[in-house]
């Protein structure tokens, strides 16, 4: 089965120390992320990391060659977003990872924004720095 990348865990692979390098390991193995995910860590790469527009070409280009092509965000998948976002009463855009993960047949989301261990389907979150 497949892993499905939340930002957070992206971010944290452009990070030195433990927390980094366990990341990087992570993102080694492979996996998925959406476009969603890849706007996301441009934002959080401008914005807060202050990196330039080559540098977070750089990244996205890592991620692209590390990771299978990316899941586009699609009608259906908003829609299925907005059910997760219903039933399980998390943020929308939480709600568009899970959808992303879940429909793509991910069984584990590496992530610390849900509870680690919790399951949606067939996806269990996993926070991989507990």
């Amino acid at each position: 089965m497949k892993a499905f990348f939340d930002t957070n865990l992206l971010v944290y692979a452009q990070e030195a120390g433990a927390r980094g390098d366990r990341a990087r390991e992570l993102v080694a193995e492979g996996g998925l992320v959406s476009v969603q995910v890849l706007n996301e860590l441009a934002s959080v790469l401008s914005r807060k990391l202050k990196r330039s527009w080559v540098e977070i070409a750089d990244v996205l280009d890592d991620v692209l060659a590390a990771l299978d092509d990316p899941i586009p965000l699609t009608l259906p998948l908003h829609l299925a977003a907005l059910e997760f976002a219903r039933a399980h009463r998390v943020a929308f855009y939480d709600a568009l990872i899970l959808a992303a993960a879940t429909e793509a047949g991910c069984d584990r989301l590496y992530s610390e924004d849900f509870r680690h261990g919790r399951r949606f389907g067939n996806c269990r979150i996993v926070n991989p720095f507990l």
